[in-house]
């Protein structure tokens, strides 16, 4: 996976602009800051990347994590950004649930009416849907 080391200094629009392309060709990007100027400029980066992928139907997820890294013979703490992209066109999941007598669930579809799955329930407890 490739890794973008953003500074304090780094430009934020060429940052989204390779953000944006490595996210097209491999699906994901790396991205490493150390300090709080460093994770600005990446953060105001992804937000940016966000418009240049949006209109293929892409959506940016980011999911950081810290990382202990050795720069001039010095231990720091980095921030690593894992940027991925999602197709949104397919939207988030919807359970509908048919609740009937007395507040009993017996049914629940995914997404649509046609996928409907049966709901197990035990007396004593909530019911749950099989998935």
């Amino acid at each position: 996976m490739e890794t973008l080391k953003v500074s304090s200094k780094s430009n934020p629009n060429s940052v989204a602009g390779a953000m944006a392309g490595v996210v097209r060709q491999s699906g994901s990007v790396e991205v490493q800051v150390v300090g709080a100027g460093a994770l600005n400029q990446a953060v105001k980066a992804i937000a940016i990347a966000r418009g240049y992928v949006a209109p293929s139907g892409v959506d940016l997820i980011c999911v950081p994590t810290f990382a202990d890294i050795e720069i001039d013979g010095e231990s720091r703490t980095a921030i690593r950004l894992l940027i991925e992209g999602r197709d949104h066109r397919s939207g988030p999941t919807r359970i509908t649930v048919d609740v009937r007598d007395g507040g009993m669930p017996l049914a629940a579809a995914v997404d649509d009416e046609e996928s409907v799955l049966p709901i197990a329930a035990s007396v004593d407890g909530p019911a749950a849907a099989v998935l």
